[in-house]
C-alpha cells in the first residue's frame, strides 16, 4: 500500500475515479460506488462486478540526500452489485484497501531513532444496501469489517545498524459507511458520503535488539491506532449527455489521532501524533464519445495533517498535488478503465519536531513525488 500525504488514507479505489481526480461521490455510476458513495449502486441494473488494481511508486526525500525505497505498491479492489428488477433496493459487496502505509528510510538519515520503517496493511469487507426512495433521491449504507496488520520500527541510538525497536501486531474493528445522491435537476447531481471512525487494537509483540550491550528481548504488546471518520460531498454538472464535470470536498478528521501508547511489560515512550483534520479538494471531468469510449482528467490538492511539533518521518506528510488522466470503454457487457496519476509537492521545511531519547529530531527538508497506474475491469451479467 502506498503512503499518501493525507495521513495514511488510500482513496484510489477505481480507475475511472482516479482518472477524474477522485471527484466521483456525485457520479458513483459503477460498482465501486460501494466505497465512494453507496447510494450510487441504485443506478446500476442487474448483476454487475468490478475488479481493479491501484499500483503506485512513491518517493519521499530528506535534505536532497536520503530517499525511501520507491518500490511499487499494489492495492486491489473487488466490487459486486445486484439490483433486482422492479425493486427500489440494490445490494452490494466490496473488498478493498481504504488505508495503507509502506515506507522505509535508510539507517543514515540522522533521525533513525525517530523512525526507520512503517508498514500498514488494512483491508475492508463492506456489504451495503441502497434504496431509491424516489426518482431523484437515493440513500445507501452498510457495515465495514476491517482487518489490519501493523509494523513500526525505529532505532534506539544514533548509530546505524546497532539497535532497533520493532512493534508488530494485527487487529480487527467494525464500522460503517453511508451515502446520499440527489438529482437536483437534469444537469446537477449532489452526492455525499460518510465513513465512520474505527478503533483497531493491534495485538502482537515488540522486539528490542541491541549489539552494545547485547540485548534481544521479545515481549507481548498491543497498540490502538484509530482510523478517522471522513465526510465527502460533491456536485456533478452535466451540461450535455457527453460531459460530466464534478467538484468534491473530502474532509478527514485526523485530529482523532492523538497519543498511541504501546502497552507491554517493558515500558516504551508512546507515539505522539496530535494530527490535524485536513481536506482533499478534487476536480475532475469526463467526456463520452459516441463509440462507447470516454476520456477523463482530474486534479487534487491535498492538505497535510501533521504539525511540525509532532512530525514523524514514518509518514512524511506534505501538502501534495495530483494530476491524472485516463480512458475507458464499454464493449457489450464488458467495461474497462485505465488511469495514470502523477503526484508532487512543494518542499516542506520541518522545524521543532520532537527530540528523541537519543537526541535526534526529524527537522529538515522533505520532498515527494509519485507515479501510479490504475486498472479496473467490469462485467454486466
Amino acid at each position: 500500500m502506498g503512503a499518501w500525504g493525507h495521513g495514511f488514507r488510500q482513496p484510489d479505489q477505481d480507475a475511472a475515479a482516479t482518472a477524474r481526480g477522485e471527484a466521483f461521490v456525485a457520479t458513483a455510476d459503477n460498482p465501486s460506488a460501494i466505497y465512494y458513495n453507496p447510494a450510487g449502486i441504485t443506478q446500476l441494473e442487474g448483476l454487475q462486478t468490478r475488479v481493479g488494481l491501484y499500483n503506485v511508486s512513491f518517493e519521499s526525500e530528506f535534505n536532497d540526500t536520503f530517499k525511501t525505497d520507491g518500490d511499487m505498491n499494489v492495492a486491489p479492489q473487488i466490487f459486486a452489485v445486484y439490483s433486482p428488477d422492479e425493486s427500489p433496493l440494490s445490494y452490494g459487496l466490496g473488498v478493498y484497501v481504504p488505508y495503507g502505509l509502506s515506507l522505509e528510510w535508510p539507517e543514515t538519515t540522522g533521525f533513525r531513532s525517530a523512525g526507520l520503517a512503517a508498514d500498514l496493511a488494512y483491508t475492508t469487507v463492506n456489504p451495503v444496501i441502497g434504496w431509491q426512495i424516489c426518482d431523484t433521491v437515493s440513500i445507501g449504507a452498510g457495515p465495514t469489517f476491517n482487518f489490519g496488520d501493523l509494523e513500526l520500527k525505529q532505532g534506539l541510538s544514533p548509530f546505524p545498524g546497532n539497535d532497533y525497536f520493532r512493534f508488530q501486531g494485527d487487529g480487527f474493528a467494525a464500522g460503517f459507511n453511508a451515502g446520499l445522491m440527489w438529482q437536483i435537476t437534469e444537469q446537477f447531481v449532489f452526492g455525499a458520503a460518510y465513513r465512520s471512525k474505527t478503533e483497531l487494537d493491534y495485538e502482537g509483540s515488540s522486539r528490542l535488539f541491541a549489539n552494545i550491550p547485547p540485548t534481544d528481548i521479545t515481549v507481548t504488546s498491543a497498540a490502538e491506532l484509530p482510523t478517522p471518520q471522513n465526510i465527502a460531498a460533491g456536485l456533478s454538472w452535466r451540461p450535455t449527455p457527453k460531459w460530466n464535470i464534478e467538484f468534491n470536498v473530502d474532509w478527514t478528521d485526523w485530529n482523532q489521532l492523538n497519543t498511541v501508547p504501546i502497552r507491554q511489560g517493558i515500558p516504551v515512550p508512546p507515539l505522539t501524533l496530535n494530527w490535524e483534520s485536513s481536506i482533499y479538494y478534487e476536480l475532475g471531468g469526463t467526456y463520452k464519445f459516441d463509440n462507447g469510449w470516454h476520456v477523463s482528467a482530474g486534479y487534487i490538492y491535498n492538505e497535510n495533517s501533521m504539525p511540525d511539533a509532532t512530525y514523524t518521518p514514518l509518514v512524511a506528510d506534505l501538502d501534495r498535488q495530483f494530476l491524472s488522466v485516463g480512458a475507458g470503454s464499454t464493449i457489450g457487457n464488458f467495461s474497462f478503465d485505465v488511469a495514470y496519476q502523477f503526484g508532487f509537492a512543494d518542499s516542506r521545511n520541518v522545524t521543532g519536531s520532537p527530540v528523541t531519547l537519543a537526541g535526534q529530531t526529524a527537522d529538515g527538508q522533505y520532498d515527494f513525488t509519485s507515479h501510479a497506474v490504475a486498472l479496473s475491469v467490469g462485467w454486466k451479467f
